[in-house]
Formats: structure tokens, C-alpha cells, sequence
């Protein structure tokens, strides 16, 4: 056949999606730590204005 075989292409696949979700893995974590520090931060600024 080639290159292009069944199991080339399903290898090739596979490691592309684990990488796109180490991707999307770190984005989430990146958007939790955000609103935990935006959140912090606003508990601090009300308790200052008090």
C-alpha cells in the first residue's frame, strides 16, 4: 500500500487529538485560576470599601 495505511493514519490521529486536548486541557485550567483570582480579588475590593 504506502504510507498511508490504516494503522499509519489512526497512529498519526490518535497522537494530533491527545496533544489538541493537552491544548484544551490547559486553556480550561488557565480560565479557572482567572476567575479564582477575579474573585479574590473582588472579595478583597468589597472588603475595602466597607
Amino acid at each position: 500500500m504506502g504510507r498511508n495505511n490504516d494503522k499509519n493514519i489512526k497512529k498519526h490521529n490518535d497522537k494530533l487529538h491527545k496533544a489538541q486536548d493537552k491544548i484544551k486541557q490547559a486553556a480550561m485550567i488557565r480560565k479557572e485560576k482567572l476567575k479564582e483570582i477575579t474573585k479574590k480579588f473582588n472579595e478583597d475590593k468589597s472588603k475595602d470599601n466597607k
